[in-house]
C-alpha cells in the first residue's frame, strides 16, 4: 500500500502540474476520456486539457470552473489584481487573482436550489402553475425521475456453482446444460470478464481486510487473490487464496452491524414474524379509536348537543364538567407502558451527521466517522417495505463497526441550555454502553410504524435510537401522507410517537421535523409543546408527554426545501419553549403534579437539535450559542466538506490540499467495494455513489483561495471570511491543476477522477446529477 500511496503523491503534488510525466505511463490512461464529447457539448473538459497540457498560459486552455453566468462577452482573465471590493451577497469572495472573468458579471444565479434540492426531489406540487410551464408540456421530465445509470455486468457471467470453487471441483448446477451462464472458469477469464484493476496497488481491498473475496472469481482484482497448482499429470488448477494473515473468518460481513439473515427477510414476505406489542397496542387504538368516533362523530341528534352547551353555559359549567368526566369514565387505559430506556446524550462535543438520501450511505457515514462525526443516522427506511422484508430498504440500515463506538463526551462542557438546568441530563448516562448509529424510518400510519419499530428493535441489536422522519419534502413520500405531511396531522404524529414508544424495548424514540408545510405559516413551535407536554385526545383525556427523547428542527418550511437561509431565530423560540418546559419539570419534582417518570424520556428532558446551513466551526458555535441548541445536525456541509467535523473538532477551519481531499475520494472507493463488492456490479455502484457525492463535493471552495477580511469589518480570530451555503463562486481557478479538476461542475470529469480508483467506467454506465433536472423549476420558484 505505501507504493500505492508514494504513487499518488507523486502524481498530485501540490507544486506539481497533474499532466503526463515521464516516469508515470498510467497518467494518460487514468484520464484518457471515456467518449468523445457529445454535440450539445463539445467543449474540451478539464481533465482532457490536463491531460494534453500540464501547464498552460493561455485562458482557453486552462481548465476552467463551469457555472451559469449572465450573458458576458468579456471573460478575459485579469492581469493585475484589483483593488479590494465589497463582498457581494450570495457570492463567494475569491482573491482576484484566482479569477477568470471580471467580477460583477454574474454568478451561477439559480444553482443553489438546483443542488440544494437534488437529495430531496422536485417541483413543489402546491407551487402556483407558471407561464413557462406551458412551454415545458411534452418535454422529458427530469433526471430525479427514472434516472438511467445503464448497465455495469459481465458480457457473460460466472455461473454461481463456479463462483466459489476450484477449478476442477466445482458444485454441481441444478441447471445443467441449460444453464444461461458461463462454466468454463477459464474462458470466463479470457473471454467475459473485463481486465484486472491496478488500483489499491492491484490488491483487493475485500480480500485484504476480511481473508477472503466474497465474489470469488468474478472480484476485478482476482489476480490478487488466485493461483495455479500442479495436481500431476502435466495439469494444472486455478484455485484461490485466502489471506492467512488477516484476522478475518472471510465472511462479506466481518465489520458489518445490523445486517439480518435471508430467512428473517423470507418470514417478513410471508408474514410469519409475530408482533404482539404491536398487535395488542394497534387493537387498543382501534378499540379508542371507535369509541371516540362513535362519541364525537356520531351524534344524531345536534340540537340536544346545542341545547347542552347552552345550558352548559347558563349553569357555569357544571353538565360540561360532568360530560369530560363520563369521557374519561370510557377511556381504556393502553395496555402496557413504555420500557425504561437507554439513556442518551446531545451536547455541543456531537456534532450530528443528518439522514440523508442516497448519499448517506454506509461508506460515506464510515469516512465521516473516520473524521470526527459523532452520530450518525441511516437513510430514511420506509416503514411497509420494512415489513414486507424488501432487501434494498434492509441495506439501508446495515452500519459500520466504528459507528458503533460510543460518542464523545466532555462532562465539562455545557450548552445554554443545559447550563440553566438544575437537574443534570448527564445523570445515569453511562457512555460505554452508547453508541453512534440511529436508524430513521418514515411512515404515515401508527400500524406500520410500529410493526417496523418492534420488528428492528428485535433484528438490529446496534441502535442508538430510532428516528421518525416528520421533514421530507419529497413530493411521493408527502401525498402518502408521511414525511412532512405529519407536520399537518399533530394528534396522528404524538398517536406515532407515542406508540413506538411503547414498542421500542429499551430503544429510545426521536423526532425530525421541519418548521411547516408552507412559507411564512410556522407550526412547529406548536408541535413542539405538543410533544414535549402531550396533547389531550379528543375525548379531553390527558396522557402525557409522548416520551420523545429528542426533537430535531430544521429551519426551513417544507415549500421551501433548501432554498433562502434556515431560521435560526425560530429554531431558538422553539429552543427556548423546550427549556422552559424543563424548567418547569424541575419545579414540579417532589411534587403531586410530578409527571409520571414512566412516560418521560430516561435522560430526564427531551434535547433539541438545530439543522440548516452550518458550513463552518463558527457557524457552529455561534448558532450553539445564539440558538441554546443541545447540539446541531449536519447536512449538506458534511457532503460539500465531510471534514467540517475535525474542523468543529479543532474549533478552526482547515485548507484542505487537492491530495488531502483526493485521499478522501480514494478512501471512500475503498470503503465502497468492501460495502458492495468488487466484482463488475460492485465496482459499477461503487462509481455511481461516489459520483452523487462529487455532485456535492464539487461544490467546495479552497480556503486558501478566499479573499481575506478586511481589517475593519473582522469580527473573527480567522482572517477567512465565513463561507456560506447559499453563496456561489464565480469563475475560479485551483492553485493546482488538481484542485481546479475537484472542482469541476462537468459530471464526466467526475467520472474521469472516478477512473483513478475504480478504472476505466464499463462502457453501458451512464450517470447525469441530479440537480441538472431541477435548475429551470427552482429557478420559476425564485
Amino acid at each position: 500500500m505505501e507504493g500505492r500511496q508514494e504513487r499518488v503523491s507523486n502524481l498530485i503534488e501540490s507544486e506539481q502540474a497533474l499532466g503526463p510525466q515521464p516516469n508515470s505511463p498510467s497518467v494518460g490512461k487514468i484520464v484518457d476520456p471515456q467518449q468523445p464529447p457529445s454535440e450539445e457539448y463539445s467543449a474540451v473538459t478539464k481533465a482532457e486539457k490536463i491531460e494534453r497540457h500540464s501547464t498552460t498560459d493561455s485562458d482557453e486552455e486552462r481548465s476552467l470552473k463551469r457555472v451559469k453566468l449572465e450573458p458576458s462577452n468579456d471573460l478575459e482573465v485579469q492581469e493585475e489584481a484589483p483593488a479590494r471590493i465589497e463582498r457581494q451577497k450570495g457570492v463567494t469572495p475569491i482573491k482576484a487573482e484566482f479569477l477568470v472573468h471580471a467580477p460583477g458579471t454574474g454568478t451561477s444565479k439559480g444553482s443553489a436550489a438546483a443542488d440544494a434540492n437534488a437529495v430531496e426531489g422536485s417541483r413543489d406540487p402546491e407551487r402556483p402553475a407558471d407561464s413557462r410551464d406551458s412551454r415545458r408540456k411534452g418535454k422529458p421530465k427530469g433526471q430525479n425521475f427514472n434516472r438511467d445509470f445503464g448497465t455495469s455486468k459481465d458480457e457473460i457471467g460466472l455461473c454461481q456453482s463456479r463462483t466459489h470453487a476450484p477449478e476442477f471441483s466445482p458444485t454441481e448446477c441444478r441447471f445443467g446444460d441449460g444453464c444461461v451462464y458461463e462454466h468454463d472458469l477459464r474462458k470466463y477469464l479470457k473471454e467475459w470478464k473485463r481486465e484486472d484493476l491496478v488500483t489499491f496497488d492491484g490488491i483487493c481491498p475485500i480480500w485484504k481486510a476480511k481473508g477472503r473475496c466474497n465474489v470469488g472469481w468474478k472480484c476485478r482484482f482476482v489476480g490478487s487473490h488466485m493461483t495455479e497448482r500442479d495436481v500431476g499429470e502435466g495439469r494444472k488448477e486455478l484455485v484461490l487464496l485466502e489471506n492467512e494473515s488477516c484476522s478475518g473468518d472471510g465472511s462479506s460481513e466481518v465489520g458489518i452491524l445490523n445486517s439480518i439473515s435471508t430467512q428473517a427477510k423470507v418470514d417478513l414476505l410471508k408474514r410469519r414474524m409475530a408482533t404482539p406489542k404491536t398487535d395488542e397496542y394497534s387493537k387498543w387504538l382501534e378499540t379508542n379509536g371507535r369509541e371516540i368516533e362513535r362519541r364525537f362523530h356520531h351524534d344524531s341528534n345536534r340540537d340536544r348537543v346545542q341545547d347542552s352547551n347552552a345550558n352548559a353555559e347558563n349553569e357555569n359549567g357544571t353538565d360540561r364538567k360532568s360530560e369530560m368526566h363520563d369521557n374519561r369514565a370510557r377511556y381504556t387505559e393502553p395496555p402496557f407502558l413504555p420500557s425504561e430506556k437507554r439513556r442518551i446524550y446531545f451536547g455541543p462535543e456531537t456534532p450530528v451527521l443528518a439522514p440523508l438520501t442516497t448519499q448517506g450511505n454506509l461508506p460515506f457515514r464510515r469516512l465521516c466517522v473516520d473524521l470526527g462525526a459523532q452520530i450518525t443516522y441511516s437513510e430514511m427506511a420506509m416503514s411497509m417495505p420494512l415489513v414486507q422484508g424488501q432487501k434494498s430498504e434492509w441495506a439501508l440500515l446495515r452500519a459500520h463497526e466504528s459507528e458503533a463506538e460510543p460518542p464523545a463526551y466532555h462532562p465539562s462542557s455545557q450548552s445554554p441550555s443545559q447550563s440553566t438546568s438544575n437537574s443534570s441530563p448527564r445523570l445515569g448516562y453511562d457512555n460505554a454502553r452508547d453508541l453512534r448509529f440511529g436508524a430513521q424510518i418514515a411512515a404515515n400510519k401508527p400500524w406500520p410504524a410500529l410493526k417496523a419499530t418492534e420488528i428492528l428493535t428485535r433484528l438490529c441489536p446496534h441502535l442508538r435510537v430510532i428516528d421518525l422522519n416528520c421533514g421530507c419534502p419529497i413530493d411521493l413520500v408527502y401525498r402518502q401522507g408521511a414525511g412532512s405531511a405529519l407536520l399537518d396531522q399533530p394528534a396522528k404524529l404524538e398517536k406515532i410517537v407515542r406508540g413506538m414508544n411503547a414498542v421500542s424495548g429499551e430503544i429510545p424514540i426521536t423526532v425530525k421535523i421541519r418548521m411547516g408545510t408552507k412559507d411564512h405559516k410556522p407550526t412547529a413551535e406548536r408541535l413542539v409543546d405538543r410533544l414535549v407536554h402531550g396533547g389531550p385526545d379528543p375525548a379531553g383525556v390527558e396522557h402525557g408527554t409522548s416520551g420523545t427523547a429528542a426533537i430535531t428542527l430544521h429551519g426551513r418550511s417544507r415549500q421551501q426545501r433548501y432554498t433562502k437561509n434556515a431560521d435560526w431565530s425560530y429554531i431558538a423560540s422553539c429552543a427556548a419553549l423546550v427549556e422552559r418546559h424543563r424548567a418547569r419539570a424541575d419545579a414540579l419534582g417532589d411534587t403531586v403534579r410530578e409527571p409520571d417518570p414512566r412516560t418521560q424520556p430516561a435522560s430526564g428532558e427531551v434535547y433539541f437539535l438545530g439543522n440548516g446551513d452550518i458550513y463552518s466551526p463558527g457557524a457552529y458555535r455561534s448558532a450553539l450559542a445564539a440558538s441554546g441548541v443541545s447540539s446541531i445536525m449536519l447536512a449538506r456541509g458534511a457532503l460539500v466538506k465531510p471534514w467540517l467535523f475535525e474542523e468543529i473538532a479543532r474549533g478552526q477551519p482547515l485548507d484542505k490540499s487537492a491530495s488531502e481531499r483526493l485521499a478522501y475520494i480514494e478512501r471512500y472507493a475503498r470503503y465502497g467495494l468492501e460495502t458492495w463488492g468488487s466484482d463488475e456490479m460492485g465496482v459499477g455502484t461503487t462509481r455511481r455513489f461516489l459520483l452523487e457525492w462529487l455532485s456535492f463535493a464539487h461544490r467546495y471552495v479552497p480556503l486558501g483561495i478566499l479573499e481575506h477580511r478586511a481589517p475593519s469589518s473582522s469580527s473573527s480570530t480567522f482572517p477567512f471570511p465565513e463561507p456560506s451555503l447559499q453563496d456561489r463562486p464565480p469563475r475560479w481557478r485551483g492553485r493546482t491543476d488538481l484542485e481546479t479538476l475537484l472542482g469541476s461542475e462537468d459530471h464526466r470529469d467526475w467520472i474521469r477522477i472516478s477512473e483513478m480508483f475504480l478504472g476505466k467506467a464499463h462502457p453501458g454506465f451512464r450517470f447525469v446529477p441530479k440537480h441538472k433536472s431541477n435548475s429551470v423549476e427552482i429557478e420559476a420558484e425564485g
